[in-house]
């Protein structure tokens, strides 16, 4: 269990907390929060994947004071979000480049295996919401990831923590030429990463007071 969630960490976009920035949208893509192989990911896809792990961690605790708490500890979440979906694409686009391939059943029994580990269904969801803020409904979608990760890794006789493993991600990232609104930061095309944009035009808003992500 220990190697699954290690791998589920280094994937769904457990970086380090950083100010809230704002800036002026992207003029070549406007309403992109990225634009990855020519293909948009709009800021209401990602808002929309933000709201559901909110709706998610709000069903998950009764108290609203646990609930305020959780937001307050989780300020990065709409950059880790948007990491995520960004990551999701590169490394298909790696897996696929090394004929890597995912089916449904493996998918499933994977899940099977976690959820026998912790403890049933609703156990592996609650770990995966609180430890790499996947909601519930994309679970399924997170463990694809994960299977293509290893299955990746496999292929290059390596694993997730070497730098073959991270060179497949960066030739992939530079195949599809990963691009970010200035308002998320950039995207690092050899470390395969969301970067925070250190622009002068780019406001800090934290001190404001905003406790959504």
């Amino acid at each position: 269990m220990h190697r699954r969630r290690r791998t589920a960490l280094l994937l769904s976009a457990a970086i380090a907390a950083a100010p809230v920035l704002t800036a002026c949208g992207s003029d070549a893509h406007p309403g992109a929060a990225a634009v990855v192989g020519g293909q948009r990911i709009t800021v209401a896809q990602l808002e929309n994947r933000v709201n559901e792990v909110r709706e998610a961690q709000r069903a998950a605790v009764g108290d609203e004071a646990q609930y305020a708490q959780m937001i307050a500890e989780s300020g990065g979440l709409t950059r880790d979000t948007l990491h995520g979906m960004v990551l999701d694409r590169v490394l298909h686009r790696a897996a696929q480049d090394a004929g890597v391939t995912v089916s449904r059943r493996e998918v499933q029994q994977m899940r099977d295996g976690l959820e026998q580990q912790v403890g049933g269904a609703q156990a592996l969801e609650t770990t995966w919401l609180q430890q790499y803020g996947v909601a519930p409904r994309r679970l399924e979608e997170n463990l694809r990831l994960q299977l293509e990760a290893q299955k990746l890794a496999a292929e290059l006789n390596t694993d997730t923590s070497r730098p073959a493993f991270w060179k497949a991600l960066s030739d992939a990232s530079q195949k599809l030429d990963v691009d970010l609104n200035p308002r998320y930061g950039s995207w690092d095309v050899q470390r395969s990463s969301r970067m925070d944009a250190k622009t002068p035009w780019v406001r800090d808003v934290t001190a404001q007071g905003q406790q959504t992500a």
